[in-house]
Order: structure tokens, then sequence, then C-alpha cells
């Protein structure tokens, strides 16, 4: 069932809201912090968005309820609400914020296009919100690795055990969410009568996706990985005296 013209207002009221304390605090961010560049502080606003986000669905999913792999369709509460209007006015502007410096392929403007449908979708509707939060868990779950990783290279500590720890983190974490986890969710989400056909579109659309994503992934890990035991293997042949040995 739609959402009544106030309930609507409401709505919009908060995304509105949301869109502005989001911009707000990415431009207190410039002038405050001045010598960074804008991508720095954007990648501020996403962390603290990823933590919140993933903090407070997880208090969803674990605490407040309903389990989403079990009650998939059901009626938003004002919590699920809450946190999808918070993350509708985020992606809103990281969106705009990526079309103005043209940062991100179309892959990514693909994904933040079918978030912004998506939670859009499930807050006109009313329903779904649970599986909504539980898709958000999931795809910022990884977000304070990603992030973490970009300022540990900026700073110049690429490379360093932190770094390697972070990287290894990431991709398993990512892989375990969006291909297993995600997938489970998806299956549930498909086999249930409750949630709309459109809604489980969107699943399977954000589901593909996310094995864009995971193969890219993939491949990064395995570049990596070739990198490191290249240069395990140089450390090695130092340590033995054996480079730029001629027979």
């Amino acid at each position: 069932m739609a959402l009544l013209p106030s309930e609507e207002n409401m709505v919009v009221f908060g995304a509105l809201l949301s869109l502005a304390g989001w911009a707000s605090l990415y431009f207190a961010l410039c002038h405050l912090n001045g010598r960074r560049s804008c991508e720095w502080n954007c990648r501020l606003v996403t962390l603290l968005h990823g933590i919140l986000a993933v903090c407070v669905t997880a208090y969803i999913g674990y605490v407040d309820g309903p389990w989403p792999f079990n009650n998939p369709g059901t009626k938003n509460t004002p919590l699920q609400i809450s946190v999808m209007l918070l993350s509708l006015g985020y992606f809103v502007f990281d969106m705009a914020w990526c079309v103005y410096f043209r940062t991100e392929g179309a892959v990514m403007l693909a994904h933040h296009s079918l978030s912004i449908l998506g939670i859009l979708l499930t807050l006109w509707l009313g329903e779904s919100g649970v599986e909504g939060c539980a898709v958000l868990f999931g795809s910022e779950v990884t977000n304070p690795l990603l992030q973490t990783r970009w300022f540990l290279k900026q700073t110049g500590r690429n490379g360093t055990p932190l770094a390697n720890a972070v990287d290894a983190l990431f991709v398993l974490l990512f892989v375990l969410m969006r291909v297993f986890v995600g997938g489970t969710m998806l299956y549930c989400e498909l086999i249930s009568p409750r949630p709309r056909f459109f809604i489980k579109c969107g699943g399977v659309a954000l589901y593909a996706l996310s094995w864009v994503f995971t193969v890219d992934i993939v491949r990064f890990a395995l570049r990596k990985s070739r990198s490191w035991q290249g240069r395990r293997k140089e450390r090695r042949e130092d340590a033995n005296g054996h480079k730029g040995k001629i027979d």
C-alpha cells in the first residue's frame, strides 16, 4: 500500500533534510580541512555514512527486527524509514559529487542509481524496508575498509603490513557479504510471496552489479598476490646473494 499524502510530505522533507545535512558536512570539512583535496573530504563523509549505516542496520537486523531472511516484504518501521532516509540523502549527494568531479565510471553510477531508486521505491510502498536495510548493511560493511585503504595509500602507507591486512580483509569480507550472504538474501526474497515483483527485480539487478564488482576485486586480489610473491622471491634471492648472478 502506497504512502498517504501527509506521509509522502514527511518522507520528502526527511530526504531533503538528509541531503542538506551531508552536503553541509562536506562543505564544513572543505572549509576546516582546506589543505586536503575535495576527494579526501568527500571520503571522510563516505566513511562516516558507512559507519553510521552499518551500526544502525546491524541493530535493526539483530536487535530491533524483524529478521530479514524470514520476513521480507513486511511493513516499514520508523527506524527502518529513518536509516533509509539517511542513506538516500547520502547517495544523492555522493552521486552528484561523482558526476560533478567525474571520478566514477558507469558501473558505480549505475549502483548509486539503483540504490537511490530502490530506497525511493521502498519508502513509497511503505514495505520491504527490512531487506532494504539488510542490503544497506551488506553493501556498506566493507566501506570503512575501502576508505581506510585509500587514506593509507594517500599518506604513503601503501604496501605496509597494515595496508596488506586491510586489503585482505576487504576482499574476503566483500566476497562473503556480496556473493554468499547477498545471494542467500536474494533467494529468500525471490521465494517469498510478500515482496512486490519490481522489488525482486531490483534485488536481482543489485546482485548482478555485485558480481561485476566482485570480478574486479578478485582480479585485483590476484594481481596483488602475484606482486607480493614476486617481492618475496626477490627478497629471498637478495638474502641468499643470488640476485644478479650470471652463470
